[in-house]
């Protein structure tokens, strides 16, 4: 019997294949959007996938001002932060984090869907989000996919 047959394969730096994605938001739902970007992002959609090591793809979100929240949650759901000083909790409603920042709402909703470590970190810097239809990443030739 061949014993290289069922030795497991473990990916690292150097034997990953990363590509990038290009995701369209429109229309979509935020939660079901992020966690199938978080999937992509993390590698758990590849066969190689490899829980220590950065294995998953760059995706860009381009239309991310158009995606949707079910229910109330666009008006009633809160993002909590804090300023460090006494006092300084801050609630901002994605309403109104939409009309400062529409990118920030799927980089946080994808941000709390990654692992909380240093390679959590890292994984992130592999999401883009913009607003609108247009990248700056053309010249990396991202393949589009339909979630």
């Amino acid at each position: 019997m061949n014993t290289l047959s069922y030795k497991t394969v473990s990916a690292n730096a150097k034997t990953v294949n990363k590509q990038w994605i290009v995701v369209d938001a429109q229309g979509e739902i935020l939660g079901r959007l992020s966690s199938k970007i978080a999937m992509i992002i993390r590698g758990k959609n590849k066969p190689e996938y490899t829980p220590h090591v950065d294995c998953g793809d760059n995706v860009i979100v381009i239309n991310a001002d158009k995606v949707k929240l079910t229910g109330n949650k666009f008006s009633e759901k809160q993002y909590v932060s804090y300023t460090g000083y006494p006092g300084g909790q801050r609630f901002i409603s994605p309403k109104e984090l939409m009309a400062k920042h529409p990118q920030r709402v799927i980089e946080k909703a994808v941000r709390g869907m990654l692992p909380k470590t240093k390679l959590g970190k890292k994984l992130y810097t592999n999401l883009f989000v913009y607003a609108g239809e247009s990248h700056p990443h053309s010249a990396q030739s991202p393949k589009t996919i339909k979630l």
